[in-house]
């Protein structure tokens, strides 16, 4: 399988744990682009140009990264999905998605945009968005973050970690003391520490 793929997207970064964890060897086929580009990917694995996507044996290729990561999870006899607590799984992972699309977004805003027209109080809006997540994942979801390893773990601690990775200065860490301790342990992992990204 090949994965399609640049160290700096958080969406690609989940793709890559959860098939370190799932023990399912990818490909990786770096792809370069902006916010205006299509990322070098060829159209035909995604017409929406986006990555990350994967290419596999057994059909056409994949993607966005919820897909991929539910087909890397089935490939693999552990189970990143289950079924005992779904539902659950799949709301926080929305939830750190959501994190991250908001979080992105506020990049482009000041990569793509010339600096006149750039919208401080939509970065604002999209930083609320983040905001109120985490305050989520501090108030209600820190029983769920230490138990068993799933997908939704995997993607809140790659949305944590692009947080540090782009917006630092945010300090998402202050007031939210089990989530940082969560975060800290989580980082250990072999899977999350091979794959930070790098200063792009």
């Amino acid at each position: 399988m090949k994965l399609h793929w640049n160290p700096a997207s958080p969406f690609a970064r989940k793709c890559l744990v959860c098939a370190a964890e799932a023990g399912v060897e990818v490909d990786l086929i770096t792809r370069s682009g902006t916010a205006l580009m299509t990322n070098n990917m060829p159209l035909e694995h995604n017409p929406l140009g986006k990555i990350p996507a994967l290419e596999r044996s057994d059909g056409p290729a994949i993607y966005d990264s919820r897909v991929i990561t539910q087909y890397l999870a089935a490939q693999s006899e552990y189970d990143l999905y289950p079924e005992v607590r779904i539902w659950e799984v799949l709301t926080l992972e929305a939830t750190a998605d959501g994190m991250m699309e908001a979080a992105v977004l506020m990049v482009y805003e000041g990569r793509t945009r010339p600096k006149n027209k750039q919208f401080p109080d939509w970065v604002e809006a999209q930083w609320s968005k983040v905001d109120r997540s985490l305050n989520a994942l501090e108030e209600r979801w820190i029983s769920h973050l230490l138990g068993p390893l799933d997908a939704a773990q995997i993607a809140v601690g790659c949305a944590l970690e692009y947080l540090d990775f782009r917006h630092e200065n945010r300090d998402w860490r202050s007031g939210r003391p089990q989530l940082a301790a969560w975060q800290a342990n989580f980082a250990k992992r072999e899977s999350m520490s091979s794959t930070v990204p790098e200063n792009l």
